[in-house]
């Protein structure tokens, strides 16, 4: 039986209110969707110093970045939209920290919705902050009435989407009104909606498995098809950490030598 990797998974943060103590969550779907995938969810609150992220990631072997609310423009040097409802300022310093420290250990990374934009930001790209008045031609990307909104994907036949997803009409859960504007150096679109928003990235670097997904493969919604998508990030997991062992052995083998 494969060993199960274990995969961290930033958590949102709500903060006290009058009637209720201030608390870290996660939504089911992604924790659930990591574990039918093979691997061991480990759940990290917002980290407030650098050596308590250091930690976590030495302990664990990929990592996921989950959705939420929007990533402030303000920390990229953009000005504050009035339809932008920034994350809790705690969990984004932390999760902006956790990237930037994955990206340096090229460790397996998976975005989603906002996960994915901060992947993109964190590596150089950019993002239009509504997509109502940036690409006033896209079909509706988010329904408030409906958390499980959905439309359809054009994917890139040789990348991971298009290994996943295959041929025929694909719809995937969509709930953003944020999206990629320009892609960051080292990635490429592999999925788009077919109005042209960006719904997926892969990293182009040979040394680091990195993707994003700006729709919900997680959501209640999701097609048996979705799964799929954290099979191959849990399996590349898996791969990355078998090599880096094998380095190791051959390493301490040289030393007994």
């Amino acid at each position: 039986m494969p060993r199960k990797p274990l995969i961290g998974i930033n958590a949102d943060f709500r903060a006290a209110a009058r009637t209720t103590p201030a608390f870290a969550y996660i939504a089911e779907g992604y924790y659930r969707s990591i574990i039918n995938a093979g691997g061991v969810p480990v759940l990290v609150p917002p980290q407030v110093d650098e050596e308590s992220a250091h930690t976590v990631l030495d302990a664990v072997e990929g990592f996921m970045f989950i959705g939420g609310a929007d990533l402030d423009p303000r920390n990229d040097g953009f000005m504050l939209h009035p339809s932008v409802r920034p994350l809790d300022a705690g969990r984004e310093k932390s999760d902006r920290m956790l990237m930037a420290e994955i990206a340096e250990r090229r460790m397996p990374v998976f975005g989603i919705g906002t996960g994915m934009q901060l992947l993109n930001v964190q590596q150089g790209g950019n993002l239009f902050l509504h997509i109502k008045e940036d690409l006033p031609s896209a079909v509706p990307h988010h329904d408030v009435q409906d958390t499980n909104h959905r439309h359809t994907l054009d994917v890139v036949s040789d990348s991971l989407i298009g290994r996943v997803y295959g041929d025929g009409e694909i719809r995937v859960t969509s709930r953003h009104h944020m999206a990629i504007d320009e892609v960051a150096p080292g990635f490429r679109v592999t999925a788009r909606c077919p109005d042209g928003v960006i719904e997926a990235i892969e990293s182009e670097m040979i040394d680091w498995f990195a993707i994003g997904t700006q729709f919900h493969p997680e959501s209640d919604a999701a097609s048996a098809l979705d799964i799929r998508i954290f099979e191959e990030f849990v399996d590349s997991v898996r791969e990355r950490s078998g090599q880096l062992e094998g380095a190791s052995d051959a390493g301490d083998l040289q030393l007994v030598a």
